[in-house]
């Protein structure tokens, strides 16, 4: 990680700005276009990381082997919302450090 730790104040006002619809629109068209690149970084780093081993594999299983339908779609439901948080954290730390690169990428470059 590069430069200072920011407060809890800081990054606070940071989030809220972020609640302004244009303020992502930039965001959004870059994503857009490097989508590709980003989801093989993201893969990359849910690998690494042991997300999806053998762990994951035994609570698909499980949620699969559900005798009961209720039970089932609860486990599933669950498996799911699991799987798009720690998608979005890892998104988001990916996206952290992209955004620090392109920082001192530009820095280097002034």
């Amino acid at each position: 990680m590069t430069g200072r730790a920011h407060s809890d104040e800081e990054i606070d006002a940071a989030i809220a700005a972020l609640n302004e619809p244009e303020r992502l629109h930039m965001a959004l068209e870059m994503v857009g276009r490097t989508a590709p690149q980003l989801q093989h970084v993201l893969s990359e780093a849910l690998a690494e990381g042991g997300w999806f081993g053998q762990a994951h594999e035994g609570e698909v299983r499980k949620a699969a082997d559900a005798g009961d339908p209720e039970e089932r779609l609860r486990l599933v439901r669950t498996l799911v919302a699991e799987e798009t948080r720690l998608g979005m954290l890892i998104g988001v730390a990916v996206g952290y450090e992209l955004a620090q690169e392109l920082k001192s990428t530009t820095t280097r470059e002034d």
